[in-house]
């Protein structure tokens, strides 16, 4: 297949987002605040009482009514304190008032303790101009009741759950998990913990990706490892088939005799993408089998790693609901230089330094220990090229987990 052929990034998040609304998980579940971290809000949060709930002091100080008010001392008639409901102002007094207490009914200035000045018989002067409201935060400045607080689709954090604690909420209503079956394919794959045979290597990106899956608020049901065999691989999908949301595999999506995995697909199933205008990361296989959705990513690790989160990972929060899908992204200087234009979109593991991105030294797409040593991906642009002190998007890690 050359070049030209092969499918942009756009375009396969575009079959992929296709394919997503079509396998939108509409079951939901309402769970405690405490589990509900990286889950997705399945309805809008409504605010059901305003915050605050009534004006309170910003400060420690004291609050009076400047109406009228000719500037003279003012005695003291109560204190107030966080969590105490005061009485209404006494006329011509002002009440000692602490941070977040409920300014009393009939005061509508507070003025910080600084600014104040104790006299010897108790009436407290104030040493600067005052005006009406403030140092007041009033009821509903954040929010009023019935205020939309969180949107449905919206992937919850810990602020997200501190607003609904704020609201009184003990729990929220969340998308089910997505149930991805994770399988990893290969003769060659291992598990950790088992003596390694001459050819064989240890299966890495089954524990790469069921943490990543978990982060992403999956629940994973763990298939083991296919041997590059048709029949056996085609078995196993159809028992997957009847408790997956998603069928999620690394390996075997290439054109090798032993690539069963994109083989099946082709044969049994319904191909929807194949082959990608990216480095690293081109096998990657989308399509159907019976009624399940199949992400096939490549199998060295860099290209699993590439290909999940630039694109599996869009796929797998869409049909949770959530609508802003585009990591976090921003410019940044090279400390490098990139002078061969490539034919593919190129993803480079790179380390941001002294305000710049400098590079791993090696490349490979079999190199997963430069995913420990980076920060993110510089993205550089099919047939570019790029001079040291040039600047080229970043994507940071942490946004795709």
């Amino acid at each position: 297949m050359s070049a030209a052929a092969l499918m942009s990034v756009e375009q396969a998040i575009d079959r992929l987002l296709t394919m997503a609304e079509a396998h939108r998980i509409e079951d939901s579940e309402a769970v405690p605040l405490s589990a509900a971290r990286q889950r997705v809000l399945a309805n809008d949060l409504v605010a059901t009482l305003d915050l605050p709930p009534w004006p309170n002091s910003a400060m420690d100080g004291y609050a009076l009514n400047v109406d009228g008010w000719d500037g003279e001392p003012l005695s003291v008639s109560q204190q107030v304190f966080a969590g105490h409901a005061p009485e209404a102002l006494a006329l011509g007094t002002c009440v000692r008032i602490f941070t977040g207490a409920p300014v009393p009914p009939g005061a509508n200035c507070v003025e910080m303790q600084e600014n104040t000045e104790v006299l010897d018989d108790g009436r407290i002067r104030f040493t600067q101009p005052l005006s009406a409201g403030s140092n007041i935060r009033p009821q509903g400045q954040e929010n009023r009741v019935g205020d939309v607080l969180l949107r449905a689709g919206k992937r919850l954090g810990p602020f997200e759950l501190a607003v609904a604690a704020a609201q009184g909420c003990t729990h929220v209503q969340v998308v089910r998990r997505p149930r991805v079956a994770l399988l990893s394919t290969g003769d060659e794959l291992v598990d950790p913990g088992t003596p390694l045979k001459p050819g064989s290597i240890y299966n890495s990106n089954r524990t790469l990706l069921n943490h990543w899956l978990s982060a992403l608020g999956c629940e994973v049901i763990d298939a083991g490892i296919l041997p590059d065999e048709p029949r056996q691989t085609r078995l196993k999908l159809e028992q997957l088939q009847q408790a997956a949301d998603l069928m999620l595999s690394t390996g075997g999506v290439s054109a090798g005799d032993a690539d069963c995995l994109g083989q099946v697909l082709r044969e049994c199933g319904t191909p929807l993408l194949w082959k990608l205008s990216i480095k690293p990361g081109k096998p990657l296989t989308v399509g159907r089998f019976g009624r399940v959705p199949v992400i096939g990513l490549p199998g060295n690790p860099t290209s699993a790693l590439v290909t999940f989160g630039l694109l599996a990972r869009v796929y797998l929060l869409r049909i949770q609901g959530v609508e802003d899908l585009e990591p976090l992204s921003f410019p940044v200087r090279l400390g490098f230089a990139w002078p061969k234009p490539g034919s593919r979109r190129e993803y480079l593991r790179a380390k941001l330094e002294a305000g710049q991105a400098v590079l791993y030294p090696n490349q490979s797409s079999g190199v997963l220990l430069s995913a420990t040593w980076a920060d993110g991906l510089v993205e550089v642009p099919e047939g570019c090229t790029l001079a040291e002190g040039d600047t080229a998007r970043f994507i940071p890690f942490r946004e795709l987990f």
